[in-house]
């Protein structure tokens, strides 16, 4: 067995499953409503608050995929009960950010701002404040599509190993380069 894929998903108060016809597993929640479909080989079951995922053989493909739609599905309820935040620092001199309901400004340095329109699944809110990196900060209910927007938002300046420029998450270590005139 996967040692993933047998654990049970306890459901929280609030948090509504229901399991079509196709596969398609719908759950409700206080922060939103997901969708899931899944493999027709894989068996979901509520029973009592508890959601477990089961697979019909030892098959290579029913494993791998039996840990997957276990971690997808808690994935989903986690974000239907609490959500996901995710919170990006721009480090550089004349960074700045600004959002304009679901359209975020970035002017990172090029010669033109950057206009990104953002997902109506997903928060946004900018802070600029004196003497502080700006920071971008965005929720969402949907894990897979907060971190697609993080990383699209992350792509436009990478974090450079050097001086440390560019967009990178809250708290997180960069690998520092020490520059040419170091080894001298």
């Amino acid at each position: 067995m996967s040692r993933i894929g047998k654990l049970p998903i306890t459901l929280p108060a609030g948090v509504n499953v229901t399991v079509g016809d196709d596969n398609v597993i719908t759950l409700k929640g206080p922060k939103g409503e997901l969708k899931q479909q899944i493999n027709p080989n894989m068996k979901v079951s509520v029973d009592k608050g508890v959601l477990t995922v089961e697979r019909p053989d030892d098959e290579k493909e029913n494993r791998a995929m039996h840990g997957l739609y276990r971690s997808l599905l808690n994935n989903m309820v986690i974000g239907v009960s609490e959500g996901f935040r995710k919170e990006l620092e721009l480090v550089g001199v004349g960074y700045r950010v600004s959002n304009n309901g679901q359209v975020l400004e970035l002017s990172l340095g090029y010669t033109h701002s950057i206009f990104l329109q953002l997902p109506e699944e997903i928060k946004v809110e900018t802070k600029m404040e004196r003497n502080k990196n700006p920071l971008i900060l965005l929720e969402s209910c949907d894990k897979q599509l907060l971190g697609q927007v993080c990383a699209k938002i992350r792509s436009f300046r990478k974090p450079e190993p050097y001086k440390g420029k560019g967009i990178k998450f809250v708290g997180e270590q960069l690998r520092r380069k020490s520059g040419k005139t170091a080894g001298k």
